[in-house]
């Protein structure tokens, strides 16, 4: 079996894991912002950390979860010329995109994220309000995390579209639509 073919399922699989387990931080966002609610509202108290942690949990699910959209290919998408293109042409326009625009940023991103969150790990960062959530040096590492996990599915989206210009199909992802599914 071909290694660009391998190397894609890989990615492939890992980001489907990794959007499948984060997604579950949904449901939490919207139990812990309900339980908020409640508390603030019937019970006439809160917690600060508790309102954080939805915030957390909601920014946890965008940034960790980024290649699994992408992987289902359910980012916003630009059809002007893409629609009536060919299979192959879609390839082209899709390689380049991911070569030219994706990964540039996704490389400024992490160029720029490394010092901010080498920052607040060196310093233990905490939240600033009293009694706000520990450790924010965690959620502020996500923001790595996405620009890694986002990186590794273009990569794998270029295997798709180096398959598709050879004439060989990518590997089949689930809910992955038009030239590369």
């Amino acid at each position: 079996m071909d290694r660009i073919y391998l190397a894609v399922k890989s990615i492939d699989r890992m980001n489907d894991r990794i959007g499948r387990l984060v997604s579950w931080l949904t449901l939490a966002t919207v139990l812990i912002c309900g339980t908020v609610v409640v508390l603030r509202y019937a019970a006439g108290s809160g917690y600060v950390w508790m309102q954080e942690l939805y915030v957390w949990t909601h920014a946890l699910v965008f940034m960790l979860a980024s290649g699994f959209a992408f992987l289902r290919n359910a980012h916003v998408r630009v059809d002007i010329f893409y629609a009536g293109a060919s299979e192959r042409s879609k390839a082209w326009i899709d390689l380049l995109g991911v070569v030219f625009l994706l990964l540039p940023w996704l490389g400024l991103i992490g160029w720029a994220g490394w010092s901010y969150v080498a920052y607040s790990w060196a310093i233990w960062e905490e939240s600033v309000q009293n009694n706000g959530m520990p450790g924010v040096f965690i959620l502020k590492s996500a923001i790595l995390g996405f620009a890694v996990l986002l990186a590794l599915q273009g990569l794998a989206w270029i295997g798709r579209c180096i398959l598709v210009i050879r004439g060989q199909q990518p590997p089949p992802a689930e809910g992955v639509s038009g030239p590369m599914g």
